[in-house]
């Protein structure tokens, strides 16, 4: 069940069919195998599990993150005084991501 377009926090809402396990997912997509922008703040790193889309036109690539993980690999940077955050391509472009569904689970019969 998607939110509302740049809805703040969680874009999907997915359960399985028992109704029983609930998942919050933020999804972020990208025209290319940029950074994405995180904002001024990490407070907005939330949800059970991030999902990174990049070259959304061309060749659509998927990236299944946990939130710490994000947090591990945010970069940090500042300009007069206001400082930004990001996730490079490099910190969120890994096999262990890369298509990576299994991670958010099976329905009925995981849990997790």
């Amino acid at each position: 069940m998607p939110t509302a377009r740049n809805a703040r926090g969680i874009d999907i809402v997915a359960y399985n069919s028992g109704g029983s396990c609930f998942k919050g997912i933020q999804v972020k997509s990208l025209r290319k195998r940029n950074s994405v922008p995180m904002g001024g703040s990490l407070d907005n790193i939330g949800g059970d599990f991030w999902v990174i889309v990049n070259d959304v036109l061309e060749k659509p690539n998927s990236f299944v993150m946990l939130p710490s993980e994000v947090k591990e690999n945010v970069h940090r940077g500042g300009r007069d005084g206001r400082v930004s955050y990001w996730l490079e391509p490099s910190s969120y472009d890994k096999e262990e991501y890369r298509e990576a569904w299994n991670r958010i689970g099976r329905g009925d019969k995981e849990e997790k």
